[in-house]
């Protein structure tokens, strides 16, 4: 820790830095703060001799990026509030790398080749054209005095915050004109615009037929649940299952005539009769669905499966599992949903092979 090396960048990485290789074994290096190409000073910031790889600041830059900015937020940077990944970086080339990495998570993990562009959010508030001042609601750490402050990149220290640049207005809870009950601490997307554009990429996705059944996995409130249900014509066809238990209150009041199951998605998969669906939304935590509940659903035999993925690597997996047993990636989509950070969600359309 704390050793300098010059370096040229090389391409982005999953995880909101990029790949460099120092010294004369050539050791892999995840460098924040950094873009591709640029040739760096870089200090080590977690590592040691026996380590396959290190982490490292972009402490200098020797030859910049054209696609390389002024932070606007005083606290990004190396040492500093580690929330965000991508402040020195043109709002445009964020998207790409973004982009990329989706791209290469799914030819390495799921072996496919897909062109990937990830979208602006439709309506952003004011702030589309920077990325500011998106985030509905933001944690901060309680310093003495009032003050606040947020944590360093992998560390328990603290940077005193006086204002953060993505944070917004509170999330009205408001989609489409549709008010949904959500607890103060429960789930609700971050971004004001999130909620719409998902739902209408799942229900455009899936084009839900009158009378077809619907099974919703990690529901949370409801939110695809409840416009899927007036898709089919009747809530009594659509089933939601959802581990929070205070979610599922409010998902029953949300999707009044739904069916809705409190547990854990596979136990409560498992412990279902095995009988068919025709659609399935999959909304999983950061890693993913896993085998035993893609494998559930495909022993279900849905026509069209949308999973809506906030980790690239995670939806590359799930997706290699869907291939396993005949269905394929048919559809993918994009969207910038946390500007400034290295975060993307993605909704991906699954169906059997032949469709």
């Amino acid at each position: 820790m704390g050793a300098r090396f010059e370096a040229v960048v090389g391409p982005v990485a999953h995880g909101g830095h990029c790949v460099a290789r120092v010294g004369e074994e050539s050791r892999v290096v995840f460098v924040r703060h950094a873009l591709p190409g640029e040739r760096v000073v870089l200090e080590v910031t977690e590592g040691t001799e026996g380590d396959r790889f290190w982490r490292a600041d972009a402490v200098e830059v020797l030859e910049a990026s054209p696609d390389r900015v002024e932070p606007p937020c005083p606290y990004a940077g190396p040492g500093l509030c580690g929330g965000c990944d991508f402040q020195h970086v043109v709002l445009p080339r964020q998207r790409a790398l973004k982009a990329e990495v989706v791209r290469e998570q799914l030819s390495r993990l799921a072996g496919l080749d897909v062109a990937v562009e990830v979208e602006p959010v439709p309506g952003e508030p004011p702030h589309e054209t920077d990325g500011l001042r998106w985030r509905t609601r933001q944690r901060y750490v309680d310093l003495p005095g009032g003050r606040r402050g947020m944590r360093k990149h992998r560390s328990h220290e603290v940077v005193e915050v006086a204002d953060c640049l993505i944070a917004g207005p509170p999330a009205t809870h408001v989609v489409d004109d549709l008010e949904f009950g959500v607890d103060d601490a429960g789930f609700w997307q971050v971004h004001p615009g999130a909620p719409s554009v998902l739902v209408s990429t799942v229900v455009g996705m899936l084009a839900a037929r009158p009378g077809e059944r619907v099974l919703d996995l990690y529901a949370g409130v409801g939110l695809f649940a409840r416009f899927l249900a007036a898709e089919v014509g009747d809530p009594g066809l659509v089933t939601l299952v959802e581990g929070d238990r205070r979610a599922c209150a409010h998902a029953e009041a949300n999707v009044p005539g739904a069916t809705v199951r409190h547990g854990d998605v596979g136990a409560v998969l498992s412990a279902l009769p095995l009988e068919p669906v025709d659609l399935v939304v999959l909304d999983p935590p950061r890693e993913g669905a896993k085998r035993a509940v893609v494998e559930a659903v495909v022993a279900r035999a849905p026509r069209a499966a949308a999973y809506v993925a906030c980790d690239p690597a995670a939806l590359a997996r799930d997706v290699a599992i869907f291939a396993e047993h005949g269905y394929r990636l048919t559809a993918l989509r994009a969207f910038d949903l946390f500007p400034m950070t290295h975060h993307v969600e993605c909704v991906a359309l699954l169906q059997p092979a032949g469709t």
